[in-house]
């Protein structure tokens, strides 16, 4: 044989064991298992737990399952589509980003109007859709940093050269409409998630941290003005304070919450056989789930639970450090950060470390929108961690991006 037909031969074996390399299935990275197996087993937990937590008061609406189906309903939407955008190029969600955005900030607008958003204890968050409520301010919290995102990843390249005209419009603004009308709700816990939500994208570009200090004061500020302003903000303020003092009004949802976490030991009453939703814990099966799951399922339960999204938190940041390009990036870090910002504030005000805040723990406590917008947050960050490789990119890949 000659040395061309030899070259030749060993090109096309070369060649086709690369496109047998191509063909093959390629195993997921470990942020994205993680992902999906945290995923899975919090949301496992959340309908047990729902329905555990919520057949009491269901059962005055008819049915003791009531409640929990509702949830197992939205979990059959939002799988599916977690599932899609788990195996979609998350590139594809840019042609969405002011669509989006519009239709978020319109629904925020329109369930302050008078009539048309159902108003509850003084407050409108909601919209009636017949029998399903939709919260828009939860939709807000995806569409913030997926225009953010979209945007700065358009004029990387300036923006890693220090350009703050470039990092900080149109960021400010949307930032600032988003949160203000999610705040005129009023909605203080949501509000700020919103704003942090794009508040993350501007400080994994790169934000200043002069600017970081001045964006924290200013929140800071218009919180502590927003909660002088409004009686109920400072009767929770001193409740959380001082539980025991105020465990007949503003106090005692807190104090029941305890009496339940204290009850579960170390292993737990069982499933089903807690108090605390014997209508003694206000909103057992929402804002204080967690009390109800350290009371059934004890110590233990309740550890599993913060260490499973101390697991998911983890792989989302290691999701965003290893992301293919800039967009992926900023928005893996978005919806990371929220996830875990708002899991630490339903926990936290639960064991007493943050005033009661009335958001729920993400995947786990029953509410429709909340659980559809998390598992979607779930699904574009698995397919971000798919595709991302720190080996394969290196940590400048993508500065080029302009798409």
């Amino acid at each position: 044989m000659s040395r061309a037909a030899s070259a030749k031969d060993r090109r096309d074996r070369e060649a086709r064991a690369r496109r047998a390399r191509e063909r093959a299935p390629r195993a997921w990275p470990m942020p994205a298992v993680v992902l999906v197996v945290t995923a899975a087993l919090l949301l496992a937990v959340g309908l047990v737990m729902t329905f555990s937590a919520s057949f009491v008061e269901a059962a005055r609406e008819g049915s003791p399952t009531a409640i929990a189906r509702r949830q197992l309903l939205w979990a059959a939407l939002g799988v599916p589509v977690a599932v899609l955008l788990a195996r979609t190029d998350p590139h594809q969600l840019r042609r969405l980003a002011w669509p989006a955005l519009g239709v978020s900030l319109a629904l925020c607008a329109l369930v302050l109007v008078p009539g048309i958003g159902v108003e509850v204890h003084g407050a409108r968050r909601w919209l009636s859709l017949g029998p399903v409520g939709l919260q828009p301010s939860e939709l807000a919290k995806l569409t913030v940093p997926l225009v953010l995102a979209h945007v700065l990843a358009r004029r990387w390249a300036r923006v890693r050269g220090g350009d703050l005209h470039a990092l900080l419009l149109p960021g400010l603004w949307v930032i600032a409409l988003a949160a203000g009308l999610v705040l005129a709700g009023p909605d203080l816990e949501m509000g700020l998630l919103v704003a942090a939500a794009g508040a993350i994208v501007l400080l994994v570009a790169g934000l200043p941290g002069r600017l970081v200090g001045v964006g924290v004061g200013a929140a800071v500020a218009v919180a502590i003005g927003l909660i002088l302003a409004a009686p109920f903000r400072m009767m929770r303020l001193t409740a959380w304070l001082d539980p025991a003092a105020h465990a007949g009004d503003a106090g005692y949802q807190a104090q029941q919450g305890f009496i339940a976490l204290a009850s579960g030991g170390l292993t737990g009453r069982g499933l089903g056989q807690g108090r605390g939703q014997w209508m003694y814990v206000p909103n057992a099966h929402t804002d204080f789930i967690y009390a109800i799951i350290g009371e059934e399922l004890g110590l233990v339960g309740a550890l599993v639970v913060l260490l499973a999204f101390a697991a998911l938190v983890v792989a989302g940041v290691l999701a965003a450090r290893r992301a293919a390009t800039p967009f992926e990036r900023l928005l893996a870090a978005s919806l990371t950060g929220w996830v875990s910002l708002q899991a630490l504030m339903n926990m936290g005000s639960v064991v007493g470390l943050l005033p009661v805040t009335g958001v729920t723990l993400p995947l786990i406590s029953f509410g429709g929108t909340s659980l559809l917008v998390t598992l979607v947050a779930v699904g574009v960050l698995v397919a971000i961690a798919r595709r991302g490789s720190r080996a394969e990119t290196g940590p400048d890949a993508g500065a080029q991006e302009a798409t």
